[in-house]
């Protein structure tokens, strides 16, 4: 006789294994409920790390979209952009002796002998160079006239051995070059000319909005606070404003002393090998080095042409091994020490930046470049959280 009361007929049993006994209850059986594989979501089913991957890149892409939007409205209106730069440029310099001098004078009158001061200096260094180059110009002639000749009887010995036909040759192909291409030279002139209207009103913009950035830009910065942003986010604009101008500030002044101290080392050495066209050199030199990584070496290559056509090979093997000599001070000693404490980029970002820069804007690009992703930096870090 079976036993009804045996391990099998439990309702226990029945109740852990969800199965039906026979001679069981129905109530006393419980099944278990399964999730129909139609009900699982794509997103589960898919890998966690691809889920990461694709969230991060649809921000990405929205984030790249702004950026470039951000640059074709700045390209648009590019003359207005660099206007304003260039007045920010000028607002850091000359900010820490306006606030000085306006203990004492008032707030107008110190910025306009800022301001004046300042184009006097300027324009005072430029006539400077010019009235150089105007001395030198028809010595400079003569020396550079000599340096090609020099520069033919090196190419013309061991080992480049080029004949003189060859060279000559090479003299007649540049010249038809010039003559075949007279008409485009002539276009590039009249470009250039308009290039310089723009350049004059680009300068008269930057001047007056100057004016008003030293005289009353905490007004213009709270009247932007108050009307434009809302009240629950003026504390993080603020912070960012902060961090964004201090940023810039130290990153202008920081260059402006690596570009003074380079100028200064490259002009003692200039003058000391007797190069032509030393003050000039120097100058090109200082506004050179604001493109890092780059300005400071290309000034010192055209510097190394002009010592080759009018000191010859030695002196211009001397400004060679000046380029290794002044990169290895900028890149070791003055950016450490100066530009430290106000801007913390790696040498790779600073190349990427400058070379990014250049292709979306040229020479103006390379030049923004950096201060640009420094203080897009500075600013992320002050709206970061605190870690708790």
């Amino acid at each position: 006789m079976a036993h009804t009361g045996g391990p099998a007929n439990r309702p226990g049993r029945g109740r852990r294994t969800g199965a039906v006994v026979l001679g069981s209850r129905p109530s006393q059986s419980v099944r278990v409920r399964r999730t129909p594989a139609a009900s699982v979501t794509a997103a589960e089913r898919t890998v966690p790390w691809l889920r990461v991957t694709a969230a991060y890149a649809w921000r990405l892409i929205l984030v790249g979209i702004v950026v470039y939007g951000v640059f074709t409205i700045l390209g648009r209106f590019q003359l207005i952009a660099v206007a304003l730069f260039l007045a920010l440029v000028i607002t850091s310099v000359l900010r820490p002796l306006t606030d000085l001098l306006s203990r004492w004078l008032p707030r107008s009158l110190t910025v306009a002998v800022c301001l004046v001061g300042s184009i006097l200096v300027l324009f005072s260094v430029l006539a400077l160079v010019g009235d150089a180059v105007a001395g030198e110009s028809a010595k400079l002639a003569d020396e550079f006239r000599g340096g090609i000749r020099q520069i033919e009887r090196f190419l013309e010995r061991p080992p480049f051995r080029l004949s003189p036909r060859k060279l000559s040759d090479l003299q007649q192909q540049i010249v038809s070059y010039l003559s075949s291409h007279r008409a485009m030279l002539l276009n590039n002139a009249v470009s250039g000319l308009g290039r310089i209207v723009e350049l004059v009103t680009g300068g008269a913009l930057a001047l007056f909005s100057s004016v008003f950035f030293l005289h009353s830009g905490e007004r213009l910065w709270r009247w932007t606070r108050e009307q434009l942003v809302p009240r629950t986010a003026r504390g993080a604009w603020d912070r960012a404003g902060h961090a964004a101008w201090h940023t810039f500030a130290g990153y202008t002044r920081g260059i402006i002393i690596v570009a003074a101290t380079n100028a200064a080392l490259v002009g003692v050495a200039l003058f000391l090998l007797r190069v032509p066209l030393a003050l000039p050199l120097t100058l090109l030199e200082f506004f050179a080095t604001f493109v890092p990584l780059v300005g400071s070496p290309v000034a010192l290559a055209v510097a190394t042409v002009v010592a080759l056509a009018g000191r010859g090979p030695l002196t211009a093997a001397a400004v060679l091994l000046l380029i290794v000599v002044i990169g290895q001070i900028e890149g070791h000693v003055l950016h450490p020490l100066v530009m430290s404490w106000a801007v913390r980029l790696h040498p790779l970002v600073v190349a990427v930046s400058v070379i990014g820069g250049s292709i979306v804007a040229g020479v103006i690009g390379a030049v923004v470049a950096v201060p640009f992703i420094s203080v897009v930096w500075a600013v992320l870090k002050a709206l970061r959280p605190a870690p708790s």
